[in-house]
Formats: structure tokens, sequence, C-alpha cells
């Protein structure tokens, strides 16, 4: 299949060499922010990509010092939303995420941040540099964590654990987030997307069924948490982008100064 259309039209970067697809977020000079393209994209490429016969398994991370600071803040949603918009996009997201055949690793480089914390997290197997960081940072603009951070950070760390990062905001470096199994590696920045690309060539050559079937059964764990949290967690996201304390924050981003939030 030719995956041209994804990096003309949806700033995805994606190589194919000795049954390995590496897909590269490809916004380096936005930090690889998530726009509205990238997120179409996103949505879009996990079903071509992990039936593929070319493609025995999958590398994710970002293109150039970072692997995806979030939402861009300009231009993530379509011109003039409906209500069924904002809602759609989101969840298929995290939907195709789960359904995708074929095993996607992550190889996290600089930040990871916000919705692009948890499109790394919703990877199977997850390598993180040293020196990078991982946080859902949602509650630092005024917003819910509702856009998957409410579904995959429980699995992985707990309740009271992922209580204590979503609601606080904060950034987690690299050999903490491996330390509580938030990932599963934490590797020297300089040979992160090497040791990714040897993990998912050792799964390539692994039996096709067996892996593919043994993913598909653990994923029941995260399908069941998208259905019992998802709808919940857009829907309070959506009506906090619209609070005073969303737009002070958005307002305070832009002056570079700290947010005075004021429950509003």
């Amino acid at each position: 299949m030719d995956y041209q259309e994804f990096a003309e039209a949806h700033h995805l970067e994606i190589e194919i060499e000795d049954r390995v697809a590496i897909v590269r977020l490809n916004r380096p000079e936005k930090r690889n922010a998530v726009n509205f393209a990238m997120h179409e994209g996103l949505e879009r490429v996990w079903r071509p990509l992990g039936t593929d016969p070319e493609v025995g398994a999958i590398v994710l991370t970002g293109k150039g010092p970072g692997f995806c600071a979030g939402g861009d803040m300009v231009g993530f949603y379509p011109d003039d939303p409906g209500p069924f918009d904002l809602i759609r996009g989101p969840r298929r997201l995290v939907q195709e995420m789960a359904d995708c055949e074929a095993p996607v690793i992550a190889a996290v480089n600089g930040v990871a941040a916000g919705l692009g914390a948890t499109i790394a997290l919703l990877s199977d197997i997850i390598y993180m540099a040293d020196d990078a960081r991982i946080g859902d940072t949602h509650v630092k603009m005024g917003l819910v964590a509702g856009d998957g951070g409410a579904v995959i950070w429980p699995l992985l760390i707990g309740l009271h654990r992922a209580k204590e990062l979503l609601m606080g905001g904060e950034l987690v470096q690299g050999p903490e987030a491996a330390a509580m199994g938030l990932v599963n590696h934490c590797v020297p920045a300089s040979e992160l997307l090497d040791r990714a690309v040897a993990h998912a060539k050792r799964l390539a050559a692994g039996p096709p069924v067996a892996i593919r079937w043994t993913k598909l059964a653990l994923n029941q764990h995260l399908r069941q948490s998208i259905n019992l949290t998802m709808d919940t967690g857009l829907a309070v996201e959506l009506l906090s982008v619209g609070t005073e304390d969303a737009r002070e924050a958005g307002k305070a981003f832009a002056e570079k100064r700290e947010p005075e939030f004021r429950g509003r």
C-alpha cells in the first residue's frame, strides 16, 4: 500500500523496512503538536498498517527533538465543528489504536504531553529515552484529561497513582516512568530508536497469528476501559473547554505567565 497520502495530508511520515513500519509524527516546528489534519491521520492509519501483509510490527515516534507536545491550540478542531465532530474523532483515535492488529512500539523522545502521552501509552510496548518526559498536562490548561488519559493511565499504574499524576498534570522523567511501570523500558537517548526497532523486528519475525491474537485478548481490558470511561471523559472535557479557567490558561500561555484559576 502507498502511504504517501498520510505524509502529504496528515503529517505522518511512514517508511517500511524488514517488515517494520516506522511512523513519525512530522510537525517538528510545533514539537509535533496534533492539529486536525494529523488527528485525522491518526484515526485512519492504524487499520491499513495493522492489516498490511508487508508489516509485522509498527514503531511510533516523533520527528525532531520531541515526541508530541499534545493538541495544537491552533487548528485542532475542524472548521465549524458540529457536536458529533467533537466526539467522533477522539473516540475513533483511541479505538483504532486499540484495534490495530499489528503490535505497536512507541519510541518516546523529548516530551510526550497531553494527547501525545495518550498516543504513546496506547501503544503495546513503550521505550522512552532517559532524557524524555511524559505526562498528561490537560489540567494545566484548565481542561479535563478526558481524551484517553483517563482510559489508559489507571490500567498501567493503578487508580490512585493515575489520579495523582493526571490531577497534578506534572511531567515524569524517563527513569521514573519506567520504575512505576508507566513505560516498559528507559534507555539512553542515543539508543532509543535502534532499541525500539530491534524489538519490533523480533516481533515481526515471530508467529503472526499467535502474537496478534494474544494482543487481541489482552486488549479486552483496554476496550472495557474505553467503554467505561471514554464517553464521560470526553463529555466533561468538552464542558471544561468553555470554562473561564480554560480561557485564562490559554491567555496565560500566550502571555508566558502563570494562570490564575478561579474555578469558573
